[in-house]
């Protein structure tokens, strides 16, 4: 596919699965976002483990849960997504649960895998659902990325309010927030239990065998894939290098939970015109290419500013800066990258193929959040990481496949 443009004027509604699937979305997030912005904080402090540790638990956790989406993938188009989401709440409520207790480090790790995994579960089986669905409301003349436009929406709007309610609740204790987050995902488990249909018309379920090695020797997607892991690492900083850059400038991290929000709100007001003039204008990979561009000079903004070593509210802009370039470079590369998958995917095997996409990038930021946690800790000329940030999304726009 090299091209998203499609009559624009044409509005057509979206099937009631697909509207569930997106709503599964904003619960998904909600119950998240509501503890993760301050795990780091938590670990850094309440737990007492040193930056590179911090790092390197972030990045078990996003490799936990994108590195194993090719199982969850895989084990959607096995069985179908109802048993694979099922089973991801249940480990999600139980993840959270372990983390409000959890003290010491083997048990914050344990906690943090299992959160992971149950994503890896429930995450691809309700992603390639919605793209397999977004294919069908295209050909039913509507417009695939508007679809996954739409789904991004709703996560951000899980993670607008997420934020918002864990602060409020950090009030208490932060173990609070682990048990409001599992709550969440008790009704999640509840919904779906009730509304998720047992067969979708028109999805075949496979076997597992043979599928990787045709993946494997996808030249293509594989391309796809680390360009987008490229992108996933640069925006996991939101939660590794951003709270270490808002505590200088503030002396806390109050101020997190509000760029958060802004990110959200920016997504939510934005995402679908900015979808709708982009599809019209730019193919899949010019957009692609124009959001890692944006992203790339987030980071320049930080650390171009960082040796005037501005404090207070003057002292957040660079980080405001950073959150509404990242987030519009976010904004053309997620739908864009997700609705890519089905042109490149084996027939009957979209879940293992959106899987492999998170799974490959997982493993490149477990890698690259350890080597950020270091350059954080390491007592480099203060633009250093920042400027080494910036270099990995621009570097990447040379992945992408060129047909």
């Amino acid at each position: 596919m090299t091209s998203t443009s499609v009559d624009l004027r044409k509005t057509v509604p979206l099937s009631p699965l697909l509207r569930l699937l997106i709503l599964t979305q904003l619960a998904f997030n909600i119950g998240f976002f509501a503890v993760l912005p301050f795990l780091s904080e938590h670990l850094g402090q309440a737990v007492g483990m040193a930056g590179w540790l911090v790092g390197f638990v972030l990045g078990l956790r996003t490799f936990s849960q994108q590195g194993l989406f090719v199982v969850g993938g895989a084990l959607a188009d096995r069985y179908g997504i109802r048993p694979v989401v099922l089973a991801g709440c249940v480990l999600r409520i139980a993840g959270f649960g372990w983390l409000g207790y959890a003290e010491r480090t083997g048990a914050v790790i344990g906690a943090v895998l299992l959160i992971g995994f149950a994503a890896a579960l429930f995450s691809p089986a309700v992603e390639s659902e919605v793209a397999r669905q977004a294919v069908v409301h295209e050909e039913a003349g509507g417009q695939r990325t508007r679809v996954l436009a739409l789904f991004t929406v709703a996560g951000q709007a899980g993670a607008f309010v997420g934020p918002l309610l864990g602060a409020v609740l950090l009030s208490v204790d932060f173990r609070t927030v682990c048990l409001a987050g599992a709550g969440v995902f008790v009704l999640v488990l509840a919904g779906h239990a009730w509304m998720l249909p047992q067969h979708i018309p028109g999805r075949q379920r496979v076997r597992l065998e043979g599928g990787l090695g045709v993946l494997i020797r996808n030249r293509r997607f594989l391309a796809l894939c680390c360009a987008y892991g490229a992108y996933l690492l640069a925006y996991n900083q939101l939660y590794l290098a951003l709270p270490d850059e808002v505590e200088r400038a503030t002396g806390s991290q109050s101020a997190l939970a509000w760029l958060f929000a802004l990110s959200s709100l920016l997504v939510v007001t934005a995402q679908l015109p900015v979808t709708r003039w982009v599809g019209s204008r730019l193919s899949l990979r010019r957009s692609m290419v124009a959001g890692l561009l944006l992203i790339g000079a987030g980071f320049a903004v930080v650390a171009v500013s960082r040796p005037a070593d501005w404090t207070g509210t003057a002292g957040l802009l660079p980080s405001a800066g950073f959150v509404v370039l990242l987030t519009f470079g976010q904004m053309l590369v997620a739908p864009v990258a997700r609705a890519w998958v089905p042109d490149l995917a084996e027939e009957g095997r979209l879940g293992l193929y959106t899987g492999a996409l998170s799974s490959v990038s997982g493993l490149i930021v477990l890698i690259g959040s350890s080597v950020t946690g270091s350059l954080l800790d390491g007592g480099l000329p203060v633009a250093v990481p920042w400027l080494v940030l910036a270099v990995v999304p621009v570097a990447a726009i040379g992945l992408l496949p060129r047909r």
